[in-house]
């Protein structure tokens, strides 16, 4: 992606709530004549946090009683960073671009706490103390220190001899490392050094941080208590300094820099090592070469260092550096293979005990497949995308549908059709109702196969048009069939579109961006379901119809909620009144480090291998395969050569999504799958896009474009099976939705929603729904009674009062899909409502309420603001927010009495908000009768993600 596009387009929207003694800079400086502050403090944003000029990590910021401050922010990187004050409630204008500056002034008057209020970076770290001291501020001074000596000399630790006296050198790191200026000629000209005396070293600076080697100094003498040293350069575990036992070689102490040039002091307690001999080594062993073609290297692959002295009690440095301050990325991950043959890389793999890798098919037989899918006969439809990454011209397209298929059960894909040629920036494919679906922006497409032939039956037909593709990674993408009967998709936040069926205006089109959406194949209807997150590339759904998606760059895990917006990488919300949107579910991410998510790539093993991940797949296959496997999410590592299982556990209205053990790792950073799936026998088949380059870029030449993998991952108790679900009878089909393996469910149904209504099916499965133990497979009769059209309104209406929350919310969301409720289903819903004690089922009506007319939202949006246990939910917060939103202009007094009532923090805040936007003499008089009072949320012991 091009990063600078990423991050100059991240707007964040922003809240204002005056206070009695905070100004904006703005409107502080509109005054004339009052453009005067005792104190100003200058602060480096960036995602390591706020940097002082003395190069303290978010220092505490010191006011006497009463002054004017000024803090002014400079951004210190291609990112977007802002200042807030929490108390206060004020707010910097949000930079965008590497220098730009903005300033906050205030009085100060009590304690209070600065922070970015972009989403994720206080969590990162960007957050500090504002301290109101009575009476003058007096300037902290660190004690001189003590130089140490030798028999009876004193030593050159401190460099002022501007030699390498008293130490060794090994390796080029610090051939002529000795440095008197600054700013340095070995380091970027707009950097402060801020050495002591006269000299300092580097082990090359940022001009010749790929030399490595150590610096190591003579054995001395403890004599002290305490010691302390200055140093600057890489948060990188091989640039750090050591001091070390001189009698054992133990390292008894080290550090690395923060990713600054300023040097810093850094305090040692030494009094277990008093009288005894230590000796210092300074050590840079990482070159900062970069793996990956559009990141650059790590200048920062360095170590400064200066000043070693001692003190008799520990000396109080106001800009102290403390180990605790970095988050140190690790050495490079052990890269053990690349560029192998096919059969090689299956070789190379560490599958999990009990499992075995096979390759299934490789090139020249399969290249640069891209997605794919498994049909009813366990053949599996592959997409092949040399077009990407730019689309050809029209009539130019050089993509392809293979179909593969095992006739043997030998592991091996022995037989090849080629299904269709000439197609055009392939992205995802799927099988269904009868033919293939294709997504080919600026097109979904859908192919009609004659079944006798494995061959088109007709030209592609374009049922949706106006998908984007200004960035060609993240287009559509994913297509998977929901359980309800929709195709769904997924899509990335750069790629801008605008669909509608062929010749639509505007007006019936839909805008998205980042999200996930879906087409239904009898109805022809289209809708976003979900907005937000960054690149998802994997979409699947868990037993109980519950869609994940898995992401790039932001955190990478997110249990989908129709209606929900959600974090997002870049740009604004459709709806301007969102004003806050919903979190991740994952309580992890897979890199290292907190200086964004391309930093900690290939040093990343530790948490499982990087920000990059392709592919969902919620396993619901043989129920042999060991336990802890089901109903877990497999997604791939690009970056670790690995695939990660994460592990989604119900709290509250949703899921908190947990890291598992990785499944398999490739062992070669050539791997790339982008997507699995399992099949009859329960195996698992992944695609593998295999590349030298690891990431997207728009130039073809950078992508390889002859190799292309198929592997086939199984479990010892996996039992090929020859089969063909289209010859099954209804009855057969029907009796599918009891096996333990999802692949005959999901292919029994969509066979059953492409046959059509027929009453005997639907009394089989309503057999199975009134009575079958198992939830999970009452729910998938009522999905496939869904789809088949064999449900009414009232048996629909009748299941709200069943027992188990997963079908009184599937019963709610069935309902409401034709965005058309009847009055009595309102009812029922505004009595749920009030009284149901699951959050889930509170949650599925917030989605419900989005699809309703918002002037007949009224009961249920007011039962459910009204449940103080959600306060503190994860997602029904802003869910309920979003569906109350749009009553603010249907009565805007109505909304703030409902929002009064509300139990979730800020609702009420948001409904004052949504209402002043309305900015007419009406509003603002409606609004003149209400205060900003919020309930306080009731302690529930959960942290609170929404608002």
């Amino acid at each position: 992606m091009n990063l600078k596009r990423l991050l100059t387009t991240l707007l964040v929207a922003i809240i204002f709530i005056p206070g009695s003694y905070a100004y904006s800079e703005a409107a502080y400086f509109q005054q004339p004549g009052t453009g005067k502050y005792d104190r100003e403090y200058t602060l480096e944003a960036t995602m390591l946090g706020y940097i002082g000029s003395d190069g303290k990590r978010n220092p505490v910021i010191k006011a006497s009683r009463g002054e004017m401050v000024r803090i002014k922010i400079v951004n210190g990187e291609l990112m977007t960073h802002d200042i807030a004050l929490e108390k206060a409630a004020i707010k910097s204008r949000v930079l965008v671009e590497k220098g730009d500056t903005a300033s906050i002034v205030f009085k100060a008057d009590k304690n209070d706490v600065y922070y970015c209020t972009v989403p994720g970076h206080r969590m990162a770290g960007m957050v500090g103390k504002i301290e109101v001291v009575e009476g003058p501020i007096k300037k902290e001074v660190a004690a001189a220190g003590i130089l140490a000596k030798k028999g009876g000399k004193t030593l050159n630790l401190n460099f002022e001899k501007g030699t390498l006296e008293d130490w060794k050198a090994t390796g080029d790191a610090f051939t002529d490392p000795v440095v008197s200026e600054d700013p340095s000629p070995m380091h970027e000209k707009d950097m402060k050094i801020g050495f002591v005396g006269k000299y300092f070293i580097s082990s090359g600076g940022t001009k010749n941080y790929k030399r490595t080697g150590t610096l190591t100094s003579v054995p001395f003498t403890v004599t002290q208590s305490f010691a302390s040293f200055q140093i600057s350069g890489g948060a990188l575990h091989d640039t750090r300094v050591e001091l070390v036992q001189a009698d054992n070689n133990k390292v008894i102490f080290q550090i690395t820099g923060t990713g600054r040039a300023n040097l810093q002091p850094v305090v040692v307690d030494l009094a277990a090592y008093l009288n005894k001999e230590i000796f210092i080594r300074i050590v840079d062993s990482e070159t900062g070469i970069s793996q990956i073609p559009y990141i650059g290297d790590d200048k920062w692959a360095h170590i400064n260092f200066d000043d070693f002295v001692f003190h008799a009690a520990r000396p109080n440095f106001p800009n102290e550096l403390k180990p605790s301050d970095i988050i140190i990325l690790p050495p490079l991950d052990a890269v053990l293979n690349a560029g192998l043959s096919g059969v090689e890389a299956a070789k190379a793999m560490s599958p999990k005990n009990g499992f075995t890798v096979k390759l299934a098919a490789a090139e020249p037989d399969i290249v640069r497949p891209i997605s794919f899918t498994i049909d009813h006969r366990g053949r599996l439809w592959v997409a092949e995308a040399h077009t990407y990454p730019t689309r050809a011209a029209e009539g130019q397209g050089k993509d392809r549908i293979l179909i593969f298929e095992d006739t043997n059960g030998d592991g091996s894909l022995d037989k090849r059709t080629v299904f269709k040629e000439g197609l055009n920036l392939i992205s995802s494919l799927e099988v269904g109702m009868g033919g293939v679906w294709v997504a080919a922006a600026p097109y979904l497409m859908y192919i009609p196969i004659d079944k006798k032939t494995d061959k088109p039956a007709g030209e592609p037909q374009i049922v949706l048009d106006g998908f984007g593709y200004q960035d060609t990674h993240e287009m559509l993408n994913n297509l998977k069939w929901g359980p309800d009967g929709w195709l769904y998709g997924t899509h990335g936040v750069f790629t801008q579109s605008n669909v509608g069926k062929p010749g639509a205006p505007d007006s019936e089109r839909t805008k998205l961006n980042a999200g996930v959406w879906r087409y239904h194949p009898t109805s022809k209807k289209f809708e976003l379901f979900a907005e937000g997150t960054s690149n998802p590339w994997g979409i699947d759904f868990n037993d109980y119809g519950n869609p994940f998606v898995t992401v790039c760059v932001i955190p990478h895990m997110f249990h989908v909620i129709q209606g929900a917006r959600y974090l997002r990488q870049a740009g604004n919300h459709f709806n301007p009144y969102t004003y806050d949107d919903i979190k991740e579910s994952g309580d992890h991410v897979h890199w290292i480090g907190d200086r964004g998510p391309h930093a900690g790539n290939f040093r990343s093993n530790s948490a499982g291998g990087g920000h990059a991940h392709a592919g969902a797949m919620i396993y619901l296959g043989n129920e042999n395969w060991p336990a802890e496997y089901r109903n877990n999410i497999f997604m791939n590592n690009i970056h670790g050569s690995r695939v990660n299982v994460d592990i989604p556990k119900r709290n509250g209205s949703g899921y908190t999504v947990s890291h598992g053990a990785d499944f398999l790792l490739t062992n070669d950073s050539w791997s790339q799958w982008l997507n699995f799936r399992y099949d009859q026998s329960g195996s698992v088949f992944a695609i593998d896009w295999y590349d030298k380059n690891q990431c997207h870029s728009p130039n073809p030449d950078v992508h390889q474009k002859t190799m292309g993998r198929i592997f086939k991952i199984s479990h010892e108790t996996d039992k090929w099976v020859k089969i063909d679900l289209a010859k099954a009878s209804d009855k057969d089909l029907v009796n599918y939705h009891l096996n333990k393996n999802e692949w005959y469910v999901r292919n029994a149904r969509l066979i059953l929603q492409e046959r059509g209504p027929n009453k005997k099916v639907a009394k089989m499965l309503k057999e199975i729904l009134a009575n079958n133990p198992d939830v999970t497979r009452k729910l998938r009769a009522l999905w496939t009674l869904h789809v088949t059209k064999g449900l009414v309104e009232q048996d629909l209406l009748s299941l709200l009062g069943n027992e188990s929350e997963y079908i009184r919310s599937w019963a709610i969301q069935l309902l409401a899909e034709d965005k058309n409720l009847s009055d009595a289903a309102l009812k029922r819903f505004a009595e749920l409502a009030a009284s149901d004690n699951s959050a889930m089922v509170r949650l599925y009506l917030a989605s419900a309420m989005q699809r309703t007319d918002p002037a007949k939202r009224w009961a249920v949006m007011e039962a459910l603001v009204q449940h103080a246990e959600d306060a503190t939910d994860h997602n029904l917060p802003l869910m309920l927010w979003y569906g109350l939103e749009p009553c603010a202009e249907i009565d805007a007094a109505k909304a703030l009495t409902i929002a009064q009532k509300a139990k979730a923090p800020k609702l009420m805040e948001y409904m004052m908000r949504r209402v002043g936007a309305i900015n007419t003499p009406e509003s603002k008089k409606i609004l003149e009768g209400y205060s900003l009072q919020p309930a306080k949320p009731a302690a529930t012991g959960h942290e609170h993600h929404g608002m």
